[in-house]
Order: C-alpha cells, then sequence, then structure tokens
C-alpha cells in the first residue's frame, strides 16, 4: 500500500478523539441498548432513544410526503400544509370554534364567487373587485375568532426551544425541543395538530406563500435558473414540480383541496416520530400510546407510479441574466436505496469537500475562474431516481465555458483514473467525523433516527451508510463514474449575459 499522508493520519487521529470526547458512546451497540422503537396499531412508528446528558428531550415528527406526492394543478400543497400544521386545532388558535367554523364556511363560500368569476374569459373587473371586498370582509370576519400564534405560545411558556418545520421533494418534517418533563406537552400537542387540524386563515396564508415563492424563486436569477433546469431535466417525474408551487397554482388551489391532500398522506402508517432525551422508554410508551392511539389509522397512500425514462440526449437551458454567470451541470443516477449510493457520496466528496478537494483546487484556487465551485448528490431529492450536481459561480473576467470545460476535464480525470488511497481514505475518515458531529445534540439525533427509519426501514441505515462507504474502492468510482458521466445523461443549466457567451 502506498504510504497514506501526515494530513490523513491527523484526520483520523481528530477522528478518534472526537469519538472519545463525545458525550456517550457513539456506536451501533451503544445506541442498540438505548434505542425502542414500536409501530402503534394505527401503524405509527415511534422510537425513543434514551440519553441522559440534560433534563431536555427533543421530538422529531417525519410525515412521508412531499412535493413529490402533488399533481399539476395543485403543486405546493404539502408545503401549504406544513404552514397550516402551526394554525392550532379546535381548541387551539381559537376563542370560539363554533363560530369559527360558520365564518370559515363563509370565506369558502365567498373564496368560490371569486374563483368562479376570475376564470371567466370575459371577466367584469368591477365584479371582480366588488367580489374581492367581499372575500376580505368574510375573512376579517373569520379573524375575530382567531388567537393568532397560540400553538407556538403555549411551546414558549413551556420552555420549549427550535420550533421549526421544513417540506422538501420526499418529506415533511416537524421539530421542536422540550424540558424532560414535559413529553406528555409535546405528545398531546403534536397528536391533536395532525388528529384536528384547523386550517384557518388560509388564503391570507397562501398569500404568505406566494411572496415566498416571488422572494426564494422570482426574483432570484439562481432560482429562477434552478426552476428551469430542473423542469427540463426530469421529462415525467414529480421531482420536475418546485417544492413552493407554480404560482398559478398559488393563486388556485383551495381549503378543500388541502383538506383532501392532508386527508390522504397525513395517516399514521405515513409518520414516524423520534423522542432523543433524559427519558425512559418504559415510561414514556404510556403517554404516547394515550394521545397517538387516537389517530384513526386511515390508508397508507400508494407509491409513486411514475418512473422517469432513461435519458437519451444531453439537455440544455441557457438563461440571459444581467447577474454574474453562473453554471450547473447534472447526471443522472439511481435513487439512494441503489446499491451505488455510497460510491456516489465517495465521488462527490473526493470532487468537492474542503479546499484540497479536486474542483475547489482547480476552478478556484489554481485557476481562479470561480468564486466557488463544488458537486453533490440527493437534488432534487433523493428517495427516487435524481441528479449529481456540479456547479461554479463564475469570477469577475471569466465565463461559463471556461467553467464547464474545468469540470469536465475533473470528471474526464475521474472517469479514467482511479483515485488515490490518500483521497479514498479521508473520504472514510470524514464520513465518520460527520457521524459523530450528527450525534451530538438531541435534535440532530432525533431528525437522523425518524428519517432513516422511515426512508430504510431500519434506523440503523444511519450507522450503516457510513460502513458502505468504507468499503467503497478505487474500483467502484471508476466503474460507476465510467458509466454516470456521458453525454446523454447530461443537463447543463447557466446563466449568461452580455460578456458571457452561450454554450
Amino acid at each position: 500500500m502506498r504510504k497514506v499522508t501526515v494530513a490523513v493520519w491527523l484526520a483520523v487521529g481528530l477522528c478518534v478523539l472526537l469519538a472519545q470526547g463525545s458525550v456517550g458512546a457513539q456506536d451501533l451497540a451503544a445506541f442498540e441498548e438505548n434505542v425502542t422503537v414500536e409501530v402503534l396499531d394505527n401503524g405509527l412508528t415511534v422510537i425513543i432513544y434514551e440519553r441522559p446528558t440534560a433534563p431536555v428531550v427533543s421530538f422529531f415528527t417525519h410525515v412521508n410526503v412531499g412535493s413529490a406526492q402533488e399533481v399539476p394543478g395543485i403543486t405546493g400543497l404539502a408545503h401549504m400544509f406544513e404552514h397550516m400544521a402551526f394554525k392550532g386545532t379546535s381548541v387551539i388558535g381559537t376563542n370560539n370554534h363554533k363560530k369559527e367554523m360558520k365564518a370559515l364556511a363563509n370565506v369558502d363560500a365567498a373564496y368560490h364567487t371569486l374563483a368562479l368569476e376570475l376564470r371567466k374569459p370575459d371577466a367584469d373587473e368591477a365584479r371582480i373587485e366588488e367580489l374581492k371586498a367581499a372575500l376580505k370582509a368574510t375573512q376579517d370576519a373569520a379573524d375575530e375568532f382567531v388567537v393568532a400564534n397560540e400553538f407556538g405560545e403555549i411551546i414558549d411558556r413551556a420552555g420549549g426551544v427550535g420550533l421549526n418545520a421544513f417540506t422538501n421533494t420526499d418529506s415533511t418534517g416537524y421539530m421542536f425541543s422540550l424540558p424532560a418533563n414535559k413529553v406528555e406537552l409535546w405528545c398531546y400537542l403534536e397528536s391533536e395538530r395532525f388528529l384536528d387540524p384547523v386550517f384557518r386563515q388560509f388564503y391570507l396564508e397562501r398569500d404568505v406563500v406566494q411572496e415566498e415563492r416571488r422572494m426564494r424563486t422570482e426574483s432570484q436569477p439562481i432560482g429562477r435558473l434552478i426552476e428551469q433546469f430542473t423542469a427540463i431535466s426530469f421529462e415525467a417525474h414529480p421531482y420536475r414540480q418546485p417544492v413552493v408551487g407554480y404560482m398559478s397554482d398559488l393563486h388556485s388551489f383551495t381549503r378543500e383541496d388541502a383538506s383532501a391532500f392532508y386527508a390522504k398522506h397525513y395517516v399514521p402508517a405515513n409518520m414516524t416520530i423520534a423522542m432523543v432525551g433524559d427519558i425512559k422508554a418504559d415510561e414514556v410508551l404510556p403517554i404516547v400510546h394515550k394521545y397517538f392511539d387516537r389517530l384513526p389509522a386511515g390508508k397508507t397512500p400508494p407509491e409513486l407510479r411514475t418512473v422517469e425514462p432513461p435519458s437519451k440526449s444531453e439537455k440544455v437551458v441557457s438563461m440571459p441574466d444581467p447577474s454574474q454567470p453562473v453554471y450547473v451541470e447534472g447526471y443522472h443516477r439511481p435513487a439512494s436505496s441503489d446499491p451505488d449510493d455510497a460510491v456516489y457520496d465517495a465521488i462527490a466528496d473526493i470532487l468537492s469537500t474542503g479546499r484540497d478537494s479536486r474542483l475547489y483546487r482547480s476552478l478556484v484556487r489554481d485557476k481562479q475562474i470561480a468564486l466557488f465551485a463544488g458537486a453533490f448528490n440527493g437534488y432534487p431529492g433523493d428517495k427516487y431516481p435524481h441528479l449529481m450536481l456540479f456547479f461554479g459561480m463564475t469570477s469577475p473576467g471569466h465565463t461559463n465555458e471556461e467553467i464547464q470545460s474545468a469540470i469536465r476535464d475533473e470528471i474526464a480525470q475521474i472517469t479514467t483514473e482511479a483515485v488515490s488511497d490518500d483521497e479514498l481514505t479521508k473520504v472514510k475518515v470524514r464520513a465518520k467525523a460527520n457521524l459523530i458531529r450528527g450525534l451530538s445534540r438531541n435534535s440532530g439525533i432525533a431528525m437522523q433516527l425518524a428519517m432513516n427509519q422511515a426512508r430504510a426501514g431500519d434506523w440503523r441505515e444511519l450507522f450503516e451508510s457510513v460502513d458502505k462507504i468504507d468499503k467503497v474502492t478505487q474500483e467502484d468510482i471508476l466503474r460507476v463514474a465510467q458509466a454516470t458521466f456521458v453525454p446523454t445523461n447530461r443537463v447543463v443549466g447557466m446563466i449568461v449575459n452580455e460578456e458571457s457567451e452561450e454554450n
């Protein structure tokens, strides 16, 4: 074997020190001693990890639904329900639920009347303004019964921190932490908001999401490019749809649409909860049953049927814009469940991780043609076949063509020459160090346990994924790179302006 560099041995030593200095053991065997998994009769999966390092508990709820489960006409609904999940229930967030329901029915009726007029080819502008005023009046009347932000304020008063949520292509997640003596409060709040959600202020919140789209996509050159790039990358699969949704859908989907989407996907068998901290499983499980057994079982949503067809030609989108030129290049690759997933991760790590990575050294440090450059897997999600991306933002005076040429030189090298022993060793050391860092906080552990359980069917995948990277060989990298990085499997996107020639 070739001599391993001093830098690698230092990294190995650091990894060992991190492991020794971390609070509590971080290996699989130690986790197995403290993890309890139970599936309730309604199908909900519960993971409890006893970690008595401090009198706090972090909670994470994973729902197996994202934008990939949407269909044309209702794009953005997964993200929209994430917003609705903080609006409360028939008890939380209202001062008179009975009257509020009548008021919300009036809002729905006023909205549908307006929507019908808007769809007319000869819509009367005066009538539209009249109906908009009527809708606002019904919204104002319904708002009289709203106790704003009560869900979050209950958590704040109980000493909770980190209240947050996210939606992506494959999943939706909800999280926060509480003192250890507030476990029952969490069980009540979390079960209640999925048992009895009230979609109050729906159309007002829909306006908020529209503004979010304007800020993150329509007002950002990179946001506009990435949306177009993604759309041409996937011909059939719903990964082509933006998580935030298309603006026309954000103007048209209804409270009834959101309710139907929720009823279909927010069923216990589609959900996994994780609780990590100063708790005992035998003490917590009865409380979990008390509250979460209330959720009706429902029917597990079917898996997606659409399969993205193999790419047969290179696709290119070139977007004129006065902003700084940006270059993105993607290659289709299998889902994260593929046996070669660890090989793709190793390739991305070698090309993109750290200042000694190949892309940084070539494009940023040596040639100085890019302000930053990198590569990563999992775009726009990784549950289904997706893309491995390469990207770079040009330095002043340089072009997308220079970025493209330099990236493809690095791709060509990794498809024709075996990576060095040093590079592969660093990949494996970093994977272990990243695992240790990811397990340093209750919140991170809760998220990882729930997501691995939901995705792989076993939380142990969190550790096994590192073992898989440890088994990657130089021959594996050559084999996968040669099969993947071919022109017909490629998608290109770039921002161009007067000083950047189009490809």
